[in-house]
């Protein structure tokens, strides 16, 4: 094995633990607004993955490109809709108008 390989993914392993273990740790209260936040951030991902797209020179670096697009796109869409949704929640209601009473027959005569 390459000793690049071998750092790369040493790096990946150890950011996968760090990351289960912060995200673990994160009340369930605060679990969905961090992450939709977090997830709006990939949009760096999709940079990377366009960089990638231009270096790439086999089908092998296009393939890889293409769905590092795909899923980066789709991690930032779902992170507008989670946020968007979550902000809805704390939109005050329209308030509508009080029922107005009735009117009995013996108003109308």
């Amino acid at each position: 094995m390459n000793a690049t390989l071998v750092a790369d993914l040493t790096i990946l392993v150890l950011s996968l633990l760090v990351g289960f273990e912060v995200v673990s740790k994160v009340p369930a209260t605060l679990h969905t607004p961090l992450m939709s936040g977090a997830n709006a951030i990939h949009g760096i991902v999709i940079v990377g993955a366009m960089l990638v797209a231009a270096s790439a020179h086999t089908a092998l670096g296009y393939v890889l490109a293409f769905f590092a697009a795909t899923f980066a796109a789709v991690n930032v869409v779902g992170g507008y809709v989670v946020t968007d949704r979550m902000l809805k929640m704390f939109r005050k209601r329209p308030v509508r108008p009080a029922p107005t009473p009735m009117t009995t027959r013996d108003e109308l005569s």
